[in-house]
């Protein structure tokens, strides 16, 4: 009669897999609350500390640490090694069913205290899994209930133990990697980081044709940006995907309905409105030119207004929290190419962005906008109005998604916000208040500015006041500060510093 070791944090799907287990002939060997919930569905359960004479120990941080657990997964298929788990007493175990202790997710809150997180670490799950992933020329692992159903029946099954040995060692090897990320970040001095990456999605190339890609996720079968494809005329490419990133971190810096038009990975319109549709035809008309090609994040279901809004324009992709069925029909009955990914809104509390160098990568925390304590501060004569300090918070919000050097101009909308022009990329500041001036042409006159680093000499100021612009907010933080403040006061444009540099390179 064979035997399978089940121990299982998540259970998920595992009643009724024991129970097929069970009426297949299998004897159930169960650890702690899992032994407890197969009872509970009246099914015949040895318990582990039935096999190992030894009850369970310290709240139950000690139940399979015990040779006779051990001994039954490692025996491999030899007369000796069977002959040697005998001679004890002991089981021979042919498949051990085992998931851990949620550590990352526990981690990942922002309230959970080191205590809290060190109790999340699973130490006899990991062994059992590396256990029974090395033995896999005998002995089936499985870390996943989805592979629950494959496991009662494998059209092959050395090849599926094989694959399920692979699974399991990725699953180890990404648990101790988050284990040793988060002990990293306890610690000021630097530590090793040791990432683990799944294949998400193929990729045809990269950014030219030439170039091979491939796009990874941070957990097994996950998608791509963590979104769900709803509809794919033709595959996500690379470029897709940077795009749709940046996008769509652009729209979550708004509680407000928001629209994102972004074109090579900055933003060419952002608007918030009533509704993502009504924010729609004015992030468009910040740059229609650029936004043909381009894609776009809402932070609002797609409806059919947002599809009207749309008109004719053809986008690459979409991302959104969700698509109404009739919106999602009419998007893909016209637009056979394009891409619709459905994603909630929200962003992770704790990241870490990395960049690859020669040699090397380059790593720093995700920039997610303005410390809670930053303070802004009017430097100039002139006190904007309040409209106009509303509209300084929406630019100040946009301009951060901006490749540096980023400036931007900004007008009220009917019901909200929205970039009349953006400047980015030159390198100098100058520069991006002319190009940005250039896009919004007559409507500069009467706009806000907003850049995402403080201004080096009173030139941009000047060209800001030429074109019309009201008000400016800015970081700060020029030796050539008081010149720059006595520019705007002399052509009567107030101006703020918030103290806080956005770069974005």
């Amino acid at each position: 009669m064979p035997t399978a070791l089940l121990s299982t944090y998540d259970k998920t799907g595992l009643v009724d897999f024991a129970r097929q287990l069970h009426a297949r002939g299998w004897q159930l060997l169960a650890s702690g609350g899992t032994a407890r919930a197969l009872e509970a569905a009246g099914l015949p359960v040895t318990p582990v500390s039935a096999v190992t004479g030894e009850p369970e120990m310290l709240d139950g941080r000690v139940k399979t640490l015990h040779p006779a657990i051990h001994a039954g997964i490692l025996a491999r298929d030899t007369e000796e090694d069977r002959a040697a788990v005998a001679s004890r007493g002991w089981p021979l175990i042919d498949m051990v069913v085992v998931n851990l202790y949620p550590f990352e997710e526990v981690a990942a809150r922002p309230e959970t205290t080191l205590a809290e997180a060190v109790e999340m670490i699973d130490i006899g799950g990991v062994t059992l899994l590396r256990a029974a992933a090395k033995n896999f020329a005998r002995v089936t692992v499985l870390c996943d209930p989805a592979d629950y159903a494959e496991a009662l029946a494998p059209a092959d099954p050395a090849a599926f133990r094989l694959r399920m040995a692979q699974k399991a060692f990725a699953r180890t090897l990404a648990y101790d990697a988050a284990i040793q990320r988060y002990l990293a970040a306890q610690s000021e001095a630097p530590q090793a980081v040791h990432l683990t990456l799944f294949p998400a999605n193929p990729l045809r190339y990269g950014e030219n044709p030439h170039q091979s890609a491939a796009c990874y996720a941070a957990a097994p079968d996950a998608a791509p940006l963590g979104a769900t494809v709803r509809y794919a005329g033709k595959p996500l490419s690379y470029n897709n995907l940077l795009d749709l990133d940046a996008a769509w971190r652009a729209v979550q810096a708004y509680d407000q309905p928001a629209a994102v038009v972004v074109k090579h990975l900055s933003p060419c319109g952002v608007a918030v409105g009533e509704s993502a549709a009504a924010a729609l035809p004015h992030a468009i008309a910040s740059d229609p030119v650029s936004a043909f090609g381009s894609v776009i994040a809402a932070n609002r279901p797609v409806d059919e207004a947002f599809v009207d809004a749309l008109s004719s324009l053809f986008v690459e992709a979409i991302i959104a929290p969700g698509f109404t069925p009739e919106a999602e029909a009419r998007l893909t009955q016209k637009r056979k190419r394009i891409r619709l990914l459905e994603r909630a809104n929200g962003l992770p509390a704790r990241e870490t962005a990395y960049r690859s160098v020669l040699g090397g990568f380059l790593a720093q925390e995700v920039d997610h906008g303005d410390p809670p304590e930053t303070e802004w501060r009017v430097v100039t004569q002139k006190q904007p109005t309040a409209a106009e300090m509303d509209a300084l918070r929406f630019a100040w919000k946009a301009v951060q998604h901006v490749k540096s050097n980023a400036v931007l101009l900004a007008r009220p909308t009917e019901g909200g916000f929205a970039t009349v022009g953006i400047g980015g990329g030159q390198p100098n500041r100058v520069d991006c208040v002319r190009i940005a001036g250039e896009r919004a042409g007559e409507k500069a006159a009467g706009s806000v500015l907003a850049s995402d680093a403080f201004f080096p000499f009173p030139d941009g100021i000047e060209e800001a006041a030429r074109l019309g612009v009201t008000a400016v907010v800015q970081p700060g933080g020029s030796i050539r500060d008081r010149q720059v403040i006595e520019a705007a006061d002399r052509l009567g444009l107030a101006m703020v510093f918030t103290g806080v540099r956005h770069f974005r390179h």
